[in-house]
């Protein structure tokens, strides 16, 4: 859970009312990640509090859609959290030399932000919001502004409506979905064709 009271020119917002948010949001993504890149997905939160779910609603989404172009890290069942966050990062790297890592947490901010998801380069500080001291991750982000920040945030979390994190997750990984398929039709484009070599597949000679 971070936190977000202003925003950037590094920035894009879309709103979860918006009906094209995913495609809005999707379009944004195929810009900025970096084509040639192994993209890894942080999904960053815990299923213990309906406020900080968002991240894990988005890792859990993508795993169920299989998304071979990816990586996705943290989901309800497997959440990407606090208390191990610094251990799954090394692990991360260990396996993934170099990774880009899209990282996606929850967000507290003001008022008339609430139900926005913000795009934005550059890493996120998850915890920030709770006063956690936590490593900053991503190249790129996601935050989900889930509700108000400024008072007793551990409550607010708490009572956030489930309805609000589900239906933001829900366009997100939707949206990521959708590149990753542009990344694979872009991907198919370039290379139509595969090379086949003469020692796979040899010529041979007709009997006269």
């Amino acid at each position: 859970m971070n936190f977000k009271d202003k925003f950037s020119k590094e920035e894009k917002r879309v709103s979860t009312d918006d009906p094209a948010m995913s495609d809005t949001l999707s379009s944004y993504l195929q810009e900025w990640l970096p084509p040639s890149k192994e993209i890894i997905v942080a999904c960053i939160g815990t299923d213990r509090s309906t406020g900080d779910s968002f991240g894990p609603l988005v890792g859990s989404m993508l795993r169920d859609q299989q998304i071979d172009s990816f990586h996705i890290y943290g989901t309800l069942e497997d959440p990407l959290h606090a208390l191990n966050l610094k251990e799954r990062l090394m692990t991360i790297r260990k396996h993934h030399p170099n990774p880009y890592i899209l990282a996606i947490d929850a967000c507290l901010g003001k008022s008339s932000s609430v139900g926005s998801v913000i795009l934005g380069k550059g890493s996120l500080t998850p915890g920030s919001a709770l006063k956690k001291d936590l490593p900053p991750v991503g190249q790129l982000h996601i935050s989900g502004m889930v509700n108000v920040s400024g008072f007793m945030e551990h409550v607010v979390l708490q009572n956030t409506r489930l309805h609000v994190v589900m239906q933001m997750a829900a366009k997100v990984a939707a949206a990521i979905q959708l590149t990753a398929a542009k990344r694979r039709q872009v991907k198919m484009e370039k290379s139509p064709f595969q090379t086949f070599t003469t020692s796979k597949y040899p010529i041979k000679k007709s009997i006269q």
